[in-house]
């Protein structure tokens, strides 16, 4: 297993209308992001997945956050989205999406949750929320899993404490309110997504 984008941090637009989807997307991209998930309890999510998976599907791999049901999956699939993300382990949500050809990076905190999330065909973990467990309980439940899954820290990142992360053996991170926040202007989107995609090429080099 591998992570797919060349890229390892997932931009999190939680909250994101329809209309403000292109030009953050875009400012996404400009700075070397190449991987989006808009959560599913953002205002009307629907219109946005498919109007950024229109805009930016051959240049990103555009998806959904907080996947719950498997209907969201076929609809997801419908609009020829790409990335599952979940907070949990259902196997259920798991096993459609990857029957769809997508990637799933799944939610979990414990070692039984990520080989639950596994065996159920997940191709990426998030720990979630990796601020309250922090980089030595990452570095730990790393040390049982195999070793070639990738596992993201999501919940809490900042370009300040990225790298402990990535030290404590995560190939990347899901990011979310420290790189975007419901209705900021899309300068700020820039200038977060340059300091982190900075503070990755610093931590990796």
């Amino acid at each position: 297993m591998h992570w797919i984008t060349e890229l390892p941090l997932i931009a999190i637009l939680r909250g994101i209308h329809p209309h403000e989807v292109e030009a953050h997307i875009n400012a996404l991209l400009q700075e070397g992001f190449d991987a989006v998930e808009i959560p599913l309890n953002s205002p009307e999510w629907e219109k946005s997945i498919d109007l950024a998976v229109k805009k930016f599907g051959d240049k990103a791999l555009i998806g959904a956050g907080t996947v719950l049901k498997t209907g969201q999956v076929a609809t997801l699939h419908a609009m020829n989205s790409k990335l599952v993300v979940t907070p949990n382990t259902d196997p259920r949500i798991i096993s459609a999406a990857v029957n769809c050809g997508m990637q799933v990076c799944c939610g979990c905190a414990t070692a039984s949750e990520a080989f639950t999330a596994l065996e159920a065909g997940a191709q990426a973990l998030k720990i979630f929320p990796s601020s309250a467990f922090g980089p030595d309980y990452v570095k730990a439940l790393k040390a049982v899993l195999p070793a070639d899954v990738p596992l993201f820290a999501v919940g809490g990142i900042t370009p300040e404490n990225l790298h402990q992360y990535l030290r404590a053996g995560c190939v990347g991170a899901g990011l979310g309110g420290d790189l975007y926040r419901a209705g900021q202007d899309v300068a700020r989107t820039a200038h977060q997504a340059r300091a982190f995609v900075q503070a990755y090429k610093d931590a990796v080099k």
